[in-house]
């Protein structure tokens, strides 16, 4: 079975090999960047690909959003330390099959592996709360807005945004705006900091 391991911690990225390769049925390849897995996918595409949330560049769920538009059957576990129910939500509207947190019993990466690989889930106990928990959101933050607030929030400008999102800069400028008045932020600014005092980057 080939696994793709997506993130840019080389110690992660080792000791995450190390425990996969312990066993023969796996494959493992790597990737420190969504461009470098977009590439993988095209050439070789795994079985199960595990994406780290924080790469650099386009995110976790920007990569997997962008992969599953262009092939549904992809399938691909979120990988982060923070299991913030809000994490797991993203993950699920972004179309991953499964969530894993870095701060799990190692062993449970192996069993989401085979399960996603065979067609479930593998989502951490009490996912659904996830779902309620947005739902219970005023206005809730999609994917593609949690997207556009990281990138602000790293000093990226709205064209980098937007080529880095896969949209017109039409539409990295209509995102920014209806976050602003979403969040109740006058200046661009004061959204990037209200975003980080709400933990939403």
């Amino acid at each position: 079975m080939k696994v793709l391991i997506v993130d840019d911690h080389p110690i992660v990225v080792s000791g995450v090999k190390a425990l996969l390769e312990a066993d023969p049925e796996f494959a493992v390849m790597e990737a420190s960047d969504a461009e470098t897995a977009e590439r993988i996918f095209a050439q070789s595409p795994p079985d199960v690909a595990i994406v780290d949330i924080n790469l650099p560049g386009l995110s976790g769920f920007g990569l997997t959003r962008r992969l599953i538009d262009r092939e549904s059957a992809s399938k691909i576990i979120i990988f982060s330390m923070n299991d913030d129910p809000v994490f797991v939500a993203q993950a699920m509207e972004v179309g991953a099959k499964g969530f894993i947190s870095k701060n799990d019993n190692p062993a449970l990466m192996t069993a989401a592996i085979r399960s996603v690989a065979g067609g479930a889930t593998a989502w951490p106990k009490g996912a659904e709360n996830s779902i309620s928990f947005m739902d219970n959101i005023p206005q809730p933050i999609s994917a593609r807005d949690h997207e556009v607030l990281r990138l602000l929030a790293k000093g990226r400008s709205l064209s980098e945004i937007a080529d880095l999102v896969g949209v017109s800069y039409k539409t990295a400028a209509g995102s920014c705006a209806q976050l602003r008045a979403r969040l109740g932020a006058r200046t661009q600014m004061e959204l990037v900091r209200i975003a980080i005092e709400r933990k939403l980057v």
